[in-house]
């Protein structure tokens, strides 16, 4: 499969020498973004290829075309390079695409609202023009590298396009394992007062091809108590080694921001609160990447063929919670998500195959059969029917690799086969039944049929 990564390079040599290139490629993505508003009918059929010819045709004087719909933007923007002016159309066609589509989807659930004679309060979506879009420096036309920190690129400098030598920080190819990929055309981008060159690199990525009785899973649950517990097992249900991640200290400080910012929403109203927002955003980066990367290093020294976890689906608040509490059910579900798709990033990149499994009843019920389990006050603690005590999460993540090994098995079985194992074991007519125990006693009955 294809994958692709991107590299950051900052620039050391220029900084606010660069914001006029990004403000005029901004502003004619917004000129772009209306014209494509005010033609979209006749765009909207069209390809993106077809799209940025059309859209030049109207914009842009030429020899053979003398007389453009819209002269005002040679005027505006002298010399727009016509890399820049293609790259710009094209990101504003899909702009206003996504916006008709967004509003057509809302046209639908007004339409489905009044035909149940329910309210409906929900605003349609406007068309923004505005955007903080990055402009792509195309290879050989806009970007020259000279050596392996140091290049040539075109930029907006009083009033003219001119080249302009700038110096940006290396990385280690070799060690970000892209040596082999093919790099593509640097976008500018900017971070509050710097700039940088973001490069992609383009690669092909063998996935594993292992056979699913020998394969080594590992299951992993995005708990509440714990930012993630991962298990490894094999195809006949032996766990080989399991992990706790967490980031204690991290999530001590996202509870405090959390509680000062409801408390300051209860005395000033629900604002936009800058300083909030930053902290929390930026914990809660920390706890995604850092959660993957410790997922990966795990599963990488175990030898894992496949990764498995729950499959989310759309965000369900616990009843009967407000303010904070709802709020901090909210930013873990969406780290949550933030997780998942960084793991099945990075598991890509690496060969290794990422799998999602029924969630219902992965914590509720014990790993050992006994049916189901009552959860203590900080729900960390799992309490079977047979007294026994167990890690709530840990349980759950034993239950997650079970069922991804159980569904491959009933893939290969005949279904008179599967019939009959279900006439020994009726908890395997419902895969939301599925644990450990019932992995275990399939794999029992198979070696006695055989």
């Amino acid at each position: 499969m294809k994958v692709v990564k991107t590299l950051k390079h900052p620039i050391t040599s220029h900084h606010r020498m660069l914001d006029a290139t990004l403000h005029v490629y901004q502003e004619a993505l917004s000129f772009l973004i209306t014209v494509i508003q005010e033609q979209f009918m006749a765009l909207k059929s069209l390809s993106t290829q077809a799209v940025v010819t059309a859209v030049e045709r109207l914009t842009h004087r030429t020899r053979h075309n003398p007389d453009p719909l819209y002269t005002e933007f040679d005027q505006r923007f002298y010399k727009f390079p016509s890399y820049f002016r293609r790259s710009a159309i094209a990101e504003a066609f899909g702009i206003v695409k996504s916006h008709h589509s967004r509003f057509e989807l809302w046209q639908a659930e007004r339409q489905h609202a009044q035909q149940e004679g329910k309210r409906f309060s929900k605003k349609p979506p406007i068309l923004q023009a505005q955007h903080q879009a990055f402009p792509c420096l195309y290879k050989g036309n806009m970007f020259i590298r000279t050596s392996h920190t140091t290049a040539n690129i075109k930029v907006f400098h009083q009033g003219d396009w001119v080249w302009l030598p700038i110096t940006f920080k290396g990385q280690d190819l070799f060690k970000r394992n892209v040596w082999s990929m093919k790099e593509c055309s640097p976008t500018l981008v900017r971070t509050g007062k710097r700039y940088a060159l973001h490069i992609a690199y383009e690669g092909d990525v063998k996935l594993t091809q292992t056979e699913p009785s020998k394969q080594r899973v590992c299951a992993v649950d995005l708990g509440l108590t714990n930012s993630a517990v991962c298990s490894v097992m094999d195809a006949s249900g032996t766990v080989l080694a399991r992990t706790f991640i967490n980031q204690a200290k991290e999530k001590d400080r996202m509870r405090q921001i959390t509680g000062k910012l409801k408390q300051a929403q209860r005395q000033s109203g629900i604002g936009t609160k800058p300083n909030f927002w930053r902290r929390i955003n930026g914990l809660q980066t920390h706890i995604v990447h850092d959660t993957a990367h410790q997922i990966l290093a795990f599963a990488q020294k175990h030898r894992a063929d496949v990764i498995v976890m729950e499959y989310l689906g759309k965000m369900r608040l616990p009843k009967g919670t407000w303010g904070a509490k709802r709020f901090r059910a909210k930013l873990q579900f969406w780290a949550k998500r933030c997780i998942q798709t960084k793991v099945t990033e990075m598991a890509h990149f690496l060969g290794m195959r990422v799998s999602m499994v029924n969630p219902a009843n992965t914590s509720a019920l014990a790993f050992d059969g006994s049916g189901f389990v009552q959860r203590n006050t900080k729900r960390d603690v799992a309490v079977f029917t047979t007294g026994k005590m167990y890690h709530a999460d840990l349980n759950a993540s034993y239950n997650i690799g079970a069922r991804y090994v159980l569904r491959n098995i009933q893939k290969s079985t005949s279904e008179m086969r599967w019939l009959s194992l279900e006439a020994k074991d009726p908890s395997l007519a419902k895969r939301t039944y599925w644990t450990l125990a019932s992995l275990i006693r399939v794999q029992q009955a198979l070696r006695l049929q055989t």
